[in-house]
């Protein structure tokens, strides 16, 4: 079974299978230019495209995309709009889907937020100081340990089947 998303959402459906029609037609979702007169829009003012990023984050009138939603949020945080600097650095420390969270990008739009007196990003902003401090710590746990360790399973282990006639064989 594999994970397949698209316009529709998420399913799992067993990996030898082809849903791909080529000669389906495929209805215009937006048949108005909404969303592309959103996004014209998004281009030159800081606050459509934090509502973009929003409408991608949530599947709102668009096909919900975590890596757009990033995109168009970051546009929006780094012309100024402050809605979307904190939201950037929520999305930062919890991490979006499958780009997991980076306390360290957390904390410099919390900051910048927070400097700006917003209240929200204030108290985020030492929760996200707290776990970059942890993956700090954790970074150097690793790098301390990780050779260590790399060095006795290249060593110290033996392999304890080898090929030998056409077959394993245990020694």
């Amino acid at each position: 079974m594999i994970r397949v998303c698209d316009s529709k959402g998420c399913s799992y459906r067993p990996s030898d299978s082809a849903t791909y029609d080529p000669s389906a037609t495929v209805p215009d979702e937006d048949p108005e230019g909404r969303i592309a007169a959103l996004e014209a829009l998004a281009q030159q003012d800081p606050q459509a495209a934090y509502d973009l990023g929003l409408r991608f984050f949530r599947g709102d009138g668009v096909p919900q995309d975590s890596y757009g939603a990033l995109q168009w949020m970051r546009s929006a945080a780094e012309r100024g709009n402050l809605d979307a600097q904190v939201a950037l650095g929520q999305l930062y420390l919890t991490g979006l889907e499958e780009l997991g969270s980076d306390p360290r990008e957390a904390e410099k739009w919390l900051t910048i937020a927070a400097g700006r007196g917003n209240e929200e990003a204030q108290t985020l902003l030492a929760e996200a100081r707290e776990a970059r401090q942890a993956e700090d710590a954790y970074f150097k746990w690793r790098n301390r340990w990780r050779p260590l360790f790399y060095r006795r399973w290249y060593y110290n282990y033996p392999y304890r089947f080898h090929w030998r006639r056409g077959g394993w064989h245990h020694y």
